[in-house]
């Protein structure tokens, strides 16, 4: 692999020009401008981009911190994220913080020795404090970290209670939730969507609540305990999709037959809920418009741009299928 010195050496001049051609920074004349370059292009040279990263202290790339990747919907959300990023000229460092405090301020500091030039992240541990001591662009995606950040977020409260209406209409009459991880946002604000419609009810009360913490694993165990605690449930709200496939392998474990015994529905619109049996019902929010639109403002602050908003809300949509 060719060096700078090797381009150096090839076009009769010192690194220091070669450097300056590279960067384009410092007068050079045409024809030593020229030479350098044809050497370049002759030993298909390719500079060091962490050497020019630290020198020039940017290196055109953007990271994206998730809570948990082995969620499908952070994985179609990074894609999304990638393929925007990609189109404007940007590469992009993946972190997976596990929802973890420690980790994600580990991984805040190695994206700011890695001199990116923004960063991507949805957090619910992370301050308004901490956004401005980096010292970067910074935008929030699916929850918000704090009022005047760059932030994108889906209706989330707006979608639990058409999930909850719509098992009512399906003809439910007791409906269990499994909520997401306690202090999370978008948790929150989907639990008290369920909450809204349920509360008024007779038979409601916290025990048809249990928590999933967004995970499968989780949701598994949670099922069990809420249809131990109430068999006669005929309706499953989960705050996300893979809890609610996790619902769903419960109760075929129970013996209980979905959609005619229990009826289930998830939240996010993941790809995975098209290719189950029963395919789960579920509100789908635009994942692929929420990784691309927070890519789009984080080039714009990037690229000094001004901003069209600094919030979006993105609106949901239920889509019926064999689980209700």
């Amino acid at each position: 692999m060719a060096s700078i010195k090797d381009v150096a050496g090839l076009a009769g001049v010192s690194v220091a020009t070669v450097s300056r051609v590279l960067n384009d920074k410092g007068y050079v004349g045409q024809s030593t401008r020229e030479n350098v370059e044809k050497a370049i292009k002759q030993l298909n040279y390719k500079p060091n981009e962490v050497a020019r990263s630290l020198f020039k202290k940017k290196s055109n790339t953007i990271g994206l911190i998730v809570p948990d990747i082995m969620n499908p919907f952070f994985t179609e959300l990074a894609r999304a994220v990638e393929d925007k990023a990609t189109k404007s000229g940007y590469t992009i460092i993946l972190c997976n913080s596990d929802g973890n405090i420690d980790k994600e301020k580990s991984y805040l500091d190695v994206l700011r020795q890695n001199y990116v030039n923004g960063i991507i992240v949805s957090s619910n541990t992370l301050t308004a404090a901490q956004v401005k001591e980096l010292n970067i662009p910074v935008v929030s995606i699916d929850r918000e970290i704090s009022k005047g950040l760059p932030t994108i977020v889906a209706e989330n409260n707006k979608g639990a209670i058409i999930a909850t209406r719509f098992l009512q209409s399906k003809g439910c009459k007791k409906i269990g939730h499994i909520r997401g991880t306690h202090g999370v946002a978008n948790a929150e604000e989907r639990f008290n969507g369920y909450k809204e419609v349920v509360s008024g009810e007779p038979w409601y009360d916290d025990s048809f609540i249990v928590n999933g913490n967004f995970d499968m694993q989780s949701s598994i165990e949670a099922t069990k305990e809420l249809l131990t605690r109430h068999p006669d449930i005929d309706g499953i709200f989960a705050a996300n999709d893979i809890m609610a496939i996790g619902a769903i392998k419960v109760a075929y474990q129970l013996g209980m037959k979905v959609p005619e015994e229990l009826k289930i529905i998830g939240f996010d619109g993941i790809t995975l809920s098209t290719v189950l049996t029963p395919e789960l019902t579920t509100i789908v929010q635009p994942i692929y418009e929420l990784g691309e639109k927070a890519t789009t403002m984080l080039v714009h602050l990037m690229e000094q741009q001004p901003l069209e908003k600094t919030y979006y809300k993105l609106d949901v949509e239920l889509i019926e299928r064999n689980s209700t």
